[in-house]
């Protein structure tokens, strides 16, 4: 094992666990077509900045009709503006075969600014959404810059957690013994 591969799954690790799922949703992903991640995105202050945005968006996945066997890859648009993120989407790809043939496309609105603490304004977001009997809306939380990991670790772990679900669908419609 090379340690510079130690270095770069430590330094990926690190990105990943910066980003945080505040309030997860609790419901499957479609099996076939195409399913919503509404969200709400907190980021920390950038540098000497005070001042916390919110973001509201939306991922949408996007799951074959048809699967094809073959070495297709996951298509991402919109998660990320910097290219040295390229390899965290490579890295989690090597790791994880739940993502193959899928298409991620964020859109977000505009940032929002607010006075908050990211915990204040996480909580503030949950009393909403409570409030509202809302609770197919994620909230996430980042560091500045680390956004796009955000919204990867969201949709990766919602495609993850909906397997068993998928499998048990495929099985019931006799796509699988």
């Amino acid at each position: 094992m090379d340690f510079a591969d130690f270095d770069h799954e430590h330094v990926m690790r690190e990105l990943w666990e910066s980003a945080r799922i505040e309030r997860p949703v609790p419901y499957s992903l479609f099996t076939f077509g195409d399913s919503e991640l509404p969200y709400f995105l907190v980021s920390a202050p950038a540098g000497d900045s005070e001042t916390v945005t919110v973001t509201k968006g939306e991922i949408r996945i996007t799951r074959p009709l048809i699967v094809t066997p073959g070495d297709e890859r996951p298509e991402f648009r919109n998660f990320f503006d910097d290219p040295r993120f390229d390899g965290m989407v490579e890295f989690l790809l090597a790791r994880t075969a739940g993502l193959r043939q899928l298409r991620f496309e964020n859109e977000s609105g505009r940032a929002e600014i607010v006075t908050d603490t990211v915990e204040e304004a996480v909580e503030r977001l949950n009393r909403r959404l409570d409030a509202e009997e809302e609770d197919r809306v994620g909230i996430l939380s980042a560091p500045a810059g680390l956004e796009g990991v955000a919204l990867l670790k969201f949709a990766a772990e919602r495609v993850v957690s909906s397997a068993p679900d998928n499998i048990q669908e495929l099985r019931e419609r006799g796509f699988l013994p």
